[in-house]
């Protein structure tokens, strides 16, 4: 028996861009773009396509380049992986991205979605691609920017077949915005289908495109198939997978901005007419529907959570899938303690600024509003420290605990925006500012930080805990998202040394509000 669900949009408020979207059996993947996070590349599983948790990350770490373990000034911020297409054939699961740090493009494959997962690289780079298996075992990538191809490639998937297909069969180069991008391939009633993202020319709107061909060799028709921003900023919703249901139904998963939270996942019905298909309900979101449930009464782990550290998960690292380090860790500079309910962290490096501070551990921002609480024992930082509760991003800031000539101080710090346009890939050359410090008596301490991202306001501001009150410090503070980082504010656990390293922190009792 199928259970009714309603949908409302959107259906997970969080940063999930780029997301792709099959279904194995009764039960749906989707994979989204994890840039710079790890462990990376998140799958979600679903069994309705409203409700989402955690199924896998499909790596821990990618190249361990300098830049990845954030090792001599290097950093991949607005880059690592993006875009990933997820597949399943012949019962194996593949997932292929492009990191745009390393300029390759990785091939993972595993039997079971959980892993583990094996990696190698196809040769060549591709950007945004999507992967086809054909009726006749040929295997197909369509990838690229303004100019979208379509290749040929090895039956092991190692590079381009030697003598296969390899034309262009979109162009939108004289777009003066965002050209065509973001494939997702399929084949579906022995015609072949590719969607794709842009902006409109006139203006910056992201916009839905769909192009169709007869076969494999054919001409590819069509254009933009959906315009609509929900009545939303004028945020188009674009770029993302088609999936259908054990019923026949179809639907897409597509992205939308919502400012500095990220890009968040929007579920579409999708109807079919002469063969194309047609996005919403006359060519707009609509407001909410209802799906059908493969597992009624399913009960999903959530997306983002409280931990009181005191569980160590099986995984590679031993905290909950909530968390993911910003890059690379270094696995010797952090523990969990389980028995005492605290995070630990270290420095084995001096460093002058949060952007630069391995091991920092974050967590996705909710929208529309959102706040945290996390306690901080600095007892054991030394001279010149700095740690405590971040608006983790390009344009961040923090309530933390500093340590100067044996004092202890309670500071708030921001980097202000210098360029509030998200189209900048340049990063954010603004001075760090203290706004605040106060001298302290006790090193522990309570922060909160509270979020309020609905129209685009995108301010956060800073708490701490006196006598059971939360009391702010410093101003409240202007986030955005930027192309510098390219990823949705996020709560940020974190800690470096500027003059020497060696000393210790404890988090613990991180508590999430919703």
């Amino acid at each position: 028996m199928s259970e009714i669900v309603k949908a409302i949009n959107p259906i997970v408020p969080l940063d999930y861009p780029d997301p792709d979207v099959i279904r194995v059996d009764d039960t749906y993947y989707m994979v989204t773009t994890t840039m710079h996070f790890m462990p990376g590349c998140e799958i979600l599983r679903s069994y309705d396509l409203v409700n989402w948790e955690h199924a896998a990350f499909v790596y821990d770490k990618l190249d361990s380049t300098p830049a990845q373990r954030l090792e001599n000034g290097q950093n991949i911020y607005g880059k690592g992986m993006w875009a990933a297409s997820i597949r399943h054939h012949k019962g194996k699961f593949y997932v292929i991205f492009a990191a745009n740090d390393t300029r390759k493009t990785y091939l993972f494959t595993a039997e079971q979605v959980e892993g583990p997962w094996e990696k190698s690289e196809i040769e060549g780079f591709y950007h945004d691609s999507s992967l086809l298996f054909d009726d006749d075992d040929r295997v197909y990538l369509v990838y690229g920017n303004r100019d979208v191809q379509l290749i040929e490639l090895e039956s092991d998937l190692s590079k381009p077949k030697e003598g296969g297909i390899n034309r262009t069969i979109v162009s939108d180069r004289d777009n003066p915005n965002l050209g065509y991008e973001g494939a997702h391939f399929y084949k579906i009633n022995q015609k072949y289908y590719v969607f794709l993202i842009r902006s409109l020319p006139d203006r910056w709107m992201r916009v839905e495109g769909c192009f169709v061909a007869d076969s494999i060799d054919g001409e590819f028709k069509g254009g933009d198939i959906f315009i609509d921003d929900r009545n939303y900023c004028g945020q188009g919703v674009a770029q993302g997978g088609i999936v259908d249901t054990p019923d026949g139904d179809w639907y897409a998963i597509l992205f939308q901005d919502h400012g500095a939270v990220g890009r968040i996942p929007i579920l579409l019905p999708i109807k079919w007419e002469n063969d194309f298909p047609v996005f919403g309900a006359e060519g707009k979101v609509p407001t909410d529907f209802t799906t059908k449930s493969t597992r009624p009464n399913y009960s999903y782990q959530p997306l983002v959570n409280s931990d009181d550290f005191k569980q160590r998960y099986d995984n590679t690292y031993g905290l909950a899938p909530i968390w993911q380090f910003n890059h690379e860790p270094i696995e010797s500079d952090f523990s969990i303690n389980e028995d005492k309910g605290y995070f630990e962290l270290r420095t084995s490096k001096v460093t002058n600024n949060i952007l630069d501070a391995t091991n920092t551990l974050t967590t996705r921002m909710l929208f529309p509003h959102c706040a945290a609480e996390v306690t901080v024992d600095a007892s054991q930082i030394k001279d010149g420290d700095v740690t405590g509760f971040s608006a983790f991003q390009g344009a961040y800031g923090f309530v933390g605990i500093t340590k100067q000539d044996s004092k202890y101080y309670l500071i708030m710090r921001t980097k202000p925006l210098d360029n509030l346009e998200m189209q900048s890939f340049d990063p954010n050359e603004t001075p760090e500012k203290e706004w605040e410090r106060i001298e302290i008596d006790h090193p522990t301490m309570t922060f909160r930080i509270e979020a309020d991202f609905w129209q685009m306001k995108d301010e956060v501001k800073f708490l701490y805990q006196k006598d059971d009150q939360f009391i702010q410090i410093g101003p409240n503070h202007q986030t955005a998202f930027r192309l510098d980082h390219f990823t949705g504010c996020r709560f940020g656990l974190f800690y470096y040394s500027t003059e020497q390293s060696g000393g210790t922190v404890q988090f613990s009792q991180f508590k999430y509000i919703k």
